[in-house]
């Protein structure tokens, strides 16, 4: 049991592969389980976003996903070609933002692979720019563009729009949805906000103490918004599974 990549390798090659977590638990120090005995199923191509109080287990789930935790109790199977964006955007202050994005890679096309994603996330202009010099909005542009040019089977989304402002947390919404249809990769989406996942996704998943309270299909045609149909439901079913009731 435990982590188990697919087997395929090559860049793009697993696009197929579905995220399988089986009777997942993990504790720390003796104490009661932050995941326990979990299940989930992430289809190839599916957008899932997962919500939850603080201390659910979102943050360890994603850790496991993406590697960073050991699996010693319990199986997960996903894609091996994965890419995290985090909360913050993690660019290193002394290298531009094209080398950023190639973080790694040093061939001889790797700038034409960096201009190639910065274009699809409107930063083309900033490829030579420092860090230091970018909005916050375009160096979580630049965060996405660096998950994206590893051509992700899977791509797992830590709350990356958190410390954004609403406007600009709108427009990055609607990148992402945008890349997403593009590459077709399965995305986890870890949120606290209830509209952001029914905008998203396909599914919305409430953890509650390492176990999935409920599993919601969203199926509102796209591009959606919060005046359609059967959206202020699903919103509403949401807010009570995470303990919200509406006055």
């Amino acid at each position: 049991m435990g982590l188990r990549n697919h087997p395929n390798s090559n860049v793009g090659s697993d696009v197929g592969t579905p995220v399988i977590v089986e009777r997942l638990t993990r504790r720390f120090n003796d104490g009661p389980p932050v995941l326990n005995a979990l299940d989930l199923a992430i289809a190839p191509g599916e957008f899932v976003a997962l919500l939850g109080h603080s201390g659910s287990g979102k943050s360890t789930l994603l850790r496991t996903l993406a590697g960073l935790d050991p699996v010693t109790d319990g199986a997960v199977i996903r894609p091996s070609e994965v890419s995290v964006v985090f909360q913050e955007h993690r660019l290193l202050p002394w290298k531009r933002v094209w080398k950023n994005v190639v973080l790694g890679q040093k061939d001889q096309s790797a700038k034409l692979r960096a201009k190639a994603v910065l274009e699809e996330v409107g930063l083309l202009h900033r490829v030579e720019a420092w860090p230091m010099t970018l909005s916050g909005g375009e160096a979580q542009r630049a965060s996405l563009a660096r998950a994206f040019v590893r051509k992700p089977a899977f791509l797992m989304l830590d709350e990356p729009f958190a410390a954004l402002d609403a406007l600009t947390r709108l427009k990055m919404q609607e990148m992402v949805a945008a890349l997403w249809k593009k590459h077709g990769c399965s995305v986890l989406l870890v949120t606290h906000d209830v509209d952001e996942a029914l905008i998203l996704a396909d599914r919305a998943v409430v953890l509650e103490r390492g176990r999935i309270r409920v599993d919601i299909p969203v199926t509102l045609p796209r591009p959606r918004r919060h005046s359609d149909p059967g959206f202020e439901p699903l919103r509403e079913r949401l807010l009570e599974a995470l303990g919200v009731h509406a006055a």
